[in-house]
């Protein structure tokens, strides 16, 4: 297992990658993850790239090369998936993609002979599930990175209407214009360590433009709509747990999820009520009349929010019954497909959880709450076009006024505070019109 000589291209990575919102906590751990994935002069490259989209020009400029070699260098990143590049009209855009959801997974998602991913993945384990900086930092802020996609045929018919499209991975999928599907990362993982299920491998779905990236470069089969939904069928009938992108419009990915090898679902497990995913709008409702106590829901159940208890009837001291922990639930809908007595049901919940509409609505809010927006402002070693700070400036005064406060008291701008004090003034002027 390798070791860097040196520490400063790696801590210099460390640090870039920690300016996005969902970072990477230091450690010795994460040392030889990084070592095993780039050697120490990468490192030091990928450690100097901003954390918004730029262009080979861009990082030309930054790593004092020419651009012609600075394009061959971004191109053996995006061939080993440690780069994403997006074609936008007659441009090419790179960005380095965060641990998780990003370069972590991407290395697992084809069988590769150019990293040790037996090693890797014994490391991935320890840091990723055992490692306790790393699992306290899931369940940092209110947003989170990853949601829940409702089980649809869960659905009783009364409550159809109250399921909206984005809440179904059926429409991320007929809505893609471009569809990925490669190895799951998380049972590559654990294959790797003799320690997978019997899950489907090729199960993990990426959409659009980072499907469209892995694609051109080799580390996803592209697929059409039709297939996608066959997999995801037979996915349900694996139950397997829809996970994916926290975000209304634009998914770029869906994760067809284990409990026993996905990472998100076992840190659930260990953090309870204080999850790093988001649940579904819905929560499983048990008719106890018809409950038997067979225990199949509890089995199935990928966050233990079921249990069996003794049922206390005198006359049939062995009976037990469930009891749901709603705190716990993820709202998959599992239990409700494996019960085979009718006594559970998805129901809407009370108050609807909040998704934020795009990745970069997604992003914003987590920064705030990070306390990592000042990374995306002040971008460091490039200079942020007015056309992106103008989008950010947009996203933010939509913002509720507590967040907006959080912002100012993150930035201390005066510029800012100004924004959107003029911004309250016009929306009074509005609603004098009414």
């Amino acid at each position: 297992m390798p070791h860097p000589s040196t520490r400063s291209n790696y801590t210099s990575l460390i640090e870039r990658l920690n300016r996005f919102p969902q970072g990477a906590p230091p450690s010795e751990l994460l040392y030889k993850i990084l070592a095993l994935m780039v050697n120490e002069h990468e490192a030091g490259l990928l450690g100097q790239l901003p954390v918004l989209p730029f262009t080979a020009a861009k990082a030309s400029h930054i790593w004092g090369m020419r651009e012609v070699e600075a394009a061959r260098i971004l191109e053996g990143f995006a061939d080993r998936a440690l780069l994403l590049d997006v074609l936008q009209h007659d441009e090419k855009l790179y960005v380095l993609p965060p641990p998780m959801r990003g370069f972590f997974e991407f290395s697992m998602m084809r069988s590769r002979s150019d990293i040790d991913q037996e090693s890797l993945s014994e490391l991935l384990f320890q840091y990723l599930n055992l490692e306790g900086a790393f699992i306290k930092e899931l369940h940092t802020g209110e947003t989170k990175l990853g949601r829940i996609f409702v089980g649809e045929g869960e659905i009783p018919t009364a409550h159809v209407t109250q399921v909206y499209d984005y809440e179904r991975a059926s429409e991320v999928v007929k809505n893609a214009w471009r569809i990925g599907i490669s190895t799951c990362y998380c049972r590559h993982k654990m294959k790797q360590l003799n320690r997978a299920c019997s899950a489907d491998l090729e199960m993990c779905m990426t959409f659009d433009h980072a499907a469209d990236s892995l694609i051109r470069h080799g580390h996803a089969r592209e697929i059409d709509s039709v297939e996608c939904l066959d997999l995801l069928q037979k996915a349900r009938e694996q139950n397997l747990i829809q996970f994916g992108e926290n975000v209304r419009e634009g998914v770029s990915f869906i994760c067809n999820c284990c409990s026993c090898c996905c990472e998100s679902l076992i840190a659930a497990r260990k953090l309870g009520e204080v999850s790093p995913i988001h649940s579904t709008n819905f929560f499983p409702q048990l008719q106890q009349q018809y409950c038997n106590g067979c225990g199949r829901c509890v089995d199935a159940c990928p966050v233990e929010a079921l249990h069996l208890i003794s049922a206390n009837e005198p006359l049939r001291q062995g009976k037990r019954k469930c009891v749901i922990d709603v705190k716990r639930c993820i709202g998959c809908g599992v239990c409700v497909r494996v019960c085979q007595c009718g006594a559970l049901s998805l129901v809407p919940k009370p108050e609807r959880v909040p998704t934020p509409v795009d990745t970069a609505h997604r992003i914003v809010l987590m920064a705030i709450e990070r306390d990592k927006l000042q990374h995306l402002i002040w971008d460091n070693n490039a200079r942020t076009s007015h056309r992106i700070i103008s989008l950010l400036m947009g996203l933010i005064l939509k913002l509720s006024p507590v967040k907006q406060s959080l912002v100012k008291k993150q930035l201390g701008s005066r510029y800012l505070d100004l924004m959107i004090k003029r911004r309250r003034e016009r929306l009074k002027r509005e609603i004098q019109w009414l």
